[in-house]
């Protein structure tokens, strides 16, 4: 059973992670979403430059959610530090503020969001987590994985 507290953070898995990341990312800046991908771009909290990495943007009855699924990264710390961040897809570039959610409420999002894309990111939460796992079990693991609401500006 994995760590599941406010310090986890799993790196990419050698080549073939990097490889993935930068896939994904080239694709983003080309315009092209691979089931919600978008590349998001924050400030460095230290050096204050743009730094971008890839993600998948969930969308909750209207509400849209970014959610780290190799826990407290890079972008989780700076978008902490400086919540007003962007989301591109191509030339469509949206700036947006962050709003992290308590643990008590990430259940339905990590729930939702391992049910699209635990094909792609289910190797990050362990073989105790799943799509079908029992509210407490993801509330136990809550810690783990932040989520941030998106509010447009």
């Amino acid at each position: 059973m994995q760590n599941y507290d406010d310090k986890r953070l799993v790196t990419v898995g050698g080549r073939s992670g990097a490889l993935l990341n930068k896939t994904v990312g080239r694709l983003a800046k080309l315009g092209i979403s691979l089931m919600g991908s978008r590349l998001l771009s924050v400030r460095g909290r230290k050096s204050g430059e743009w730094r971008s990495t890839p993600v998948n943007l969930l969308t909750i009855d209207g509400q849209r959610y970014l959610l780290a699924p190799r826990g407290h990264t890079q972008w989780v710390r700076n978008i902490r530090v400086t919540p007003e961040a962007q989301l591109r897809v191509g030339r469509r570039i949206e700036t947006f503020r962050a709003e992290e959610i308590a643990d008590a409420d990430k259940p339905e999002v990590i729930r939702a969001y391992l049910k699209k894309w635990a094909w792609e990111v289910g190797a990050f939460f362990g073989d105790d987590v799943k799509a079908d796992s029992s509210t407490e079990t993801l509330l136990r693991v809550a810690p783990g994985f932040p989520v941030f609401k998106v509010h447009a500006v």
